[in-house]
């Protein structure tokens, strides 16, 4: 359960600052943060929860994560149902919090409210192939920097860094084509308010970064480091 809760409180910080960054100050007159803040707010939020919960739960905060460590053999079966379920929680959450502050102001429209999507909900009108593509391709490398800056034989101090600016790289390069998602519960939460188009177009962010995710578990498993205790089997 102490697990759970971290990763709840994790999916929670998660879309709470990145999307957060998105719909209160990307776009703000003047003083607006815009991509790069944007794509900086995902990459800071990974890194304080992996130093947060990490000792706790892995900090996964992230469906795709999860299944992409139990394909590479770092993650039991059992845990991941149950890890999805409360990082869709946390993530649903920290989207009902954006959505509190957010309509607070004087003519509000939830409009995009950070959602993923592609065709003439792409940010760039990239169509559904750009897409499915670059969701697996960033997620599979993704999942390739946390199973690589996680494996024993790697410097543990510096794990949270590598992957929160990998997360940030991936957003520098992605936002543009589909708001970038690499992540099905921060998807979910999103498109649970917006509705519409949002729903239509959610399954891809499911899809996509599974598909990456157990890519990467498969390759890294093949390429991974022996380590002292593999040596002995």
């Amino acid at each position: 359960m102490k697990k759970l809760v971290a990763e709840f409180i994790g999916t929670f910080w998660l879309v709470l600052g990145g999307c957060g960054s998105a719909v209160l100050a990307a776009g703000f007159p003047e003083y607006g943060i815009g991509f790069l803040g944007v794509s900086l707010a995902f990459g800071l939020t990974l890194l304080t929860m992996v130093y947060a919960i990490g000792h706790i739960s892995g900090c996964h905060i992230n469906p795709a994560v999860s299944i992409g460590l139990w394909v590479g053999g770092r993650f039991d079966k059992k845990e991941l149902l149950p890890y999805i379920g409360a990082q869709l929680l946390g993530a649903v959450a920290g989207a009902g919090v954006l959505y509190i502050v957010a309509s607070g102001k004087a003519g509000f429209e939830i409009g995009g409210f950070a959602a993923n999507g592609y065709g003439e909900h792409s940010p760039g009108g990239y169509n559904l192939i750009a897409a499915l593509v670059i969701e697996i391709v960033m997620t599979f490398m993704f999942l390739i920097v946390i199973l690589g800056a996680t494996h024993p034989k790697a410097p543990k101090a510096l794990a949270g860094v590598a992957i929160g600016l990998s997360l940030t790289l991936i957003h520098l390069i992605s936002i543009p084509v589909t708001n970038t998602s690499v992540n099905p519960a921060r998807s979910t939460s999103q498109a649970i308010f917006v509705g519409d188009w949002a729903m239509g177009q959610l399954w891809l962010f499911w899809v996509a970064p599974i598909i990456g995710a157990i890519l990467a578990g498969l390759v890294y498993k093949y390429i991974s480091p022996v380590t002292k205790d593999q040596s002995n089997d």
